[in-house]
């Protein structure tokens, strides 16, 4: 994997309006050619089902649009965040908090998704030099990075103390969105980002809300269900009708009123065809 220094006039220009710009940046792969809108997606290492589901769920519902979802490489949700974002066919951008090389590389066990970023057509961006190993105070710096380059920054789970809560405040500082799963009161993952929500971030349960913090019109519902309309065999239309609200799968096989096995078989073909999908817990239009 080449190593390269980036010349000072093609670091993104977000970079370079940051209070403490980077003097030097080396790179891994390419920056992205098309002009992307980078999200910053980070959260807890020690994440539960519910960040993860949270976290894919709504990476998955990004697909299609020109978005480059930006991370630390760190285990847990920075990791899995990277993994979906090139399931999906978004470009990934790594800052992790070491030197890019094999050797100093953080954490190891990453050093293979490495090569998967870069293949995805994506980039990993370090300030250190190549063979610069993690220290403590290099995990904040690179946050501030992570933080710049990204038009928003979405938590997904996060401790009362945690790092992630750090790249939540340089956003702040730097006029960028905070965006916020909200956790379960009872859990101690979710204690970090429902405090964030009191102090005035943004709360987001589906991409569609992610969506229209970074810019993007919603189509109407009129016309999003004439389309919807447009193709669709008679039970298909009974279930875009059911879904005028999100139900859980259980009530809406309930109100289809067929037998089970049949109306979990539409309700599939319709996943596949990406006219519903299910996000926590519920099924809704896509």
């Amino acid at each position: 994997m080449q190593i390269r220094k980036l010349p000072k006039e093609k670091f993104p220009e977000a970079l370079l309006e940051i209070p403490q710009p980077p003097e030097e940046l080396w790179i891994i792969g390419d920056l992205p050619k098309d002009k992307l809108i980078y999200l910053c997606v980070v959260g807890s290492r020690k994440f539960t089902s519910y960040g993860r589901e949270s976290c894919e769920k709504i990476i998955a519902g990004l697909r299609g649009y020109p978005i480059a979802i930006v991370s630390g490489f760190a285990l847990g949700i920075d990791t899995i965040a990277h993994k979906k974002a090139m399931q999906t066919g978004l470009k990934t951008i790594v800052f992790p908090g070491s030197g890019l090389s094999d050797e100093a590389m953080y954490p190891k066990t990453n050093v293979r998704l490495m090569r998967e970023v870069v293949e995805s057509g994506g980039c990993l961006i370090s300030e250190f030099e190549p063979d610069f190993k993690a220290t403590q105070w290099s995990f904040p710096m690179r946050n501030r990075l992570m933080a710049g380059i990204s038009k928003a920054v979405l938590i997904i789970e996060a401790e009362e103390k945690s790092g992630t809560l750090i790249t939540a405040r340089l956003a702040t500082e730097y006029n960028r969105d905070v965006l916020v799963v909200p956790g379960s009161v009872f859990s101690s993952n979710s204690k970090g980002t429902n405090k964030l929500i009191r102090q005035g971030a943004t709360p987001v349960t589906c991409a569609e809300d992610v969506l229209e913090a970074l810019g993007f019109e919603k189509p109407k519902d009129k016309e999003k269900q004439a389309t919807l309309f447009s193709d669709l065999s008679p039970e298909e239309k009974k279930v875009v009708l059911l879904l005028r609200e999100a139900m859980p799968r259980d009530d809406l096989i309930r109100a289809m009123e067929m037998p089970t096995p049949n109306a979990n078989a539409i309700l599939s073909i319709m996943e596949i065809k990406e006219l519903i999908k299910e996000e926590m817990g519920e099924i809704r239009l896509a």
